[in-house]
């Protein structure tokens, strides 16, 4: 299952999060360690480097795009390989969306689509679509043309 989404800015305020299966009171501290996590670790980091860490029994994939950290943490069946999927369809439809690695402003101003495309990818904590294509159609919002 797909624990949880993040995305922060380099100073490490929350952007966007999408927890799944995750009690409320786990929250804090996992917002807190990967914030921590990005702090120590993204430094100097290029775009989409990925890194990779295990807390807990649950493994994390995160990363750097433009001015904001992505976070993607999972356990069981999502392991890291699992995780560098689901982060690079993450990070690509960002860049698809902002027209580029995004700054904090863009990804601010683009940020109804982004959550819209999140929602697409993630439903529930399993990795539903990883086809841009398919993604931006979903996310227009119109009805099928075809069954």
């Amino acid at each position: 299952m797909l624990l949880a989404v993040l995305i922060s800015n380099s100073e490490g305020n929350i952007l966007v999060e999408r927890f799944n299966g995750v009690p409320a009171e786990e929250r804090l501290h996992w917002r807190s360690f990967l914030v921590k996590l990005g702090a120590d670790n993204l430094k100097g980091a290029k775009n989409e480097e990925l890194f990779v860490a295990s807390h807990k029994s649950v493994y994390i994939v995160y990363t750097v795009l433009g001015d904001v950290c992505v976070y993607v943490v999972g356990k069981d069946e999502y392991d890291e390989l699992a995780l560098a999927e689901a982060i690079f369809v993450i990070t690509s439809t960002v860049k698809d969306v902002c027209g580029k690695p995004p700054t904090e402003r863009l990804f601010l101003d683009k940020y109804g689509k982004i959550c819209l495309c999140l929602d697409e990818i993630v439903w529930k904590g399993i990795l539903e679509n990883t086809e841009k294509d398919r993604i931006k159609r979903l996310i227009r919002l119109r009805p099928p043309t075809e069954f």
